[in-house]
């Protein structure tokens, strides 16, 4: 069994970290989008692009990881689908989702979803920093060497 890295690459902001870190491990990455993603000419580098639609991209990679591969998304609903399937999930910050945290975080998106929805939160998200890049390629240098000794 070959470890592949899956990334919901519509404005995932560290496709370039994870293309770099797999590389060094050789593994394949798959990287799934709407579009505008530009062909790569790495063999170890899939795109896939999706027809565009709600959840299009989030169901291929749903349908499509297997036990062991390794997801990028910061989609919740996501998160949750592959780690029923026994998939390592990582949001782009390096934040591990795991059977622990996720129910807590589809419960943190649906109240946020609520206050936006009334009005109570603009939904402003934070910008994302260089400690975050940091902190993502040390969580997925972990999740690799954690899923090739599975």
């Amino acid at each position: 069994m070959s470890i592949q890295i899956y990334i919901d690459a519509d404005a995932c902001p560290v496709k370039d970290e994870v293309l770099k870190v797999a590389e060094r491990h050789d593994l394949v990455v798959t990287l799934v989008a709407n579009g505008g993603m530009r062909p790569s000419r790495d063999p170890m580098v899939r795109i896939v692009t999706v027809a565009k639609g709600a959840d299009v991209a989030d169901d291929w990679i749903a349908d499509n990881a297997e036990s062991g591969d390794i997801v990028i998304t910061a989609d919740i609903p996501l998160a949750q689908r592959c780690l029923e399937k026994n998939c390592l999930v990582l949001g782009p910050t390096g934040k591990e989702f795991d059977p622990t945290n996720i129910g807590m975080a589809m419960a943190m998106r649906e109240l946020n979803q609520h206050l936006r929805e009334t009005g109570a939160s603009k939904g402003y998200n934070r910008a994302f920093s260089s400690k975050d890049r940091s902190q993502f390629l040390g969580s997925l240098e972990m999740a690799i060497r954690k899923t090739k000794n599975i």
